[in-house]
């Protein structure tokens, strides 16, 4: 039987490169992750049966992450720079070593946190354009 994966295994990744010639490198310092995707529902219910009738509607992905605060690194460096400029980034996520998809994203929001006698953090919530690239597995 195979065994859960580890929440470790899976890493969000940057692109530092080119969209030509990407070269994807770890937020450094990740604690957490979330991949969320969902399709909305189209309600084509009528006044003829009491039942909900529903069709599937658009297909959205957004994600969230959580890390230690690194300021010099240079995918932090990418990030800030994109939602800045206001520009989409290229992000892929890996498991176990693993490139397993990319997409292009928005980031919908950046923060820092510092509180006292703790650790600096950033959170990172983005919104994918379009669908994922599926890579490989």
């Amino acid at each position: 039987m195979k065994m859960a994966m580890n929440g470790s295994e899976l890493l969000i990744l940057i692109n530092i490169g080119t969209p030509e010639v990407p070269a994807y490198v770890a937020l450094k310092s990740q604690q957490d992750a979330t991949i969320n995707e969902s399709t909305a529902t189209i309600d084509i219910s009528s006044k003829d049966s009491r039942a909900q009738r529903v069709l599937p509607g658009r297909y959205s992905a957004t994600i969230s992450m959580a890390s230690l605060y690194v300021p010099d690194d240079v995918t932090y460096q990418a990030l800030r720079n994109a939602n800045r400029n206001g520009e989409l980034i290229l992000v892929g996520w890996e498991e176990s070593g693993v490139v397993l998809g990319t997409a292009n994203a928005k980031i919908d929001s950046m923060s820092q946190g510092f509180p006292d006698q703790g650790p600096a953090t950033c959170s990172l919530t983005l919104t994918v354009d379009g669908f994922f690239a599926e890579v490989g597995s």
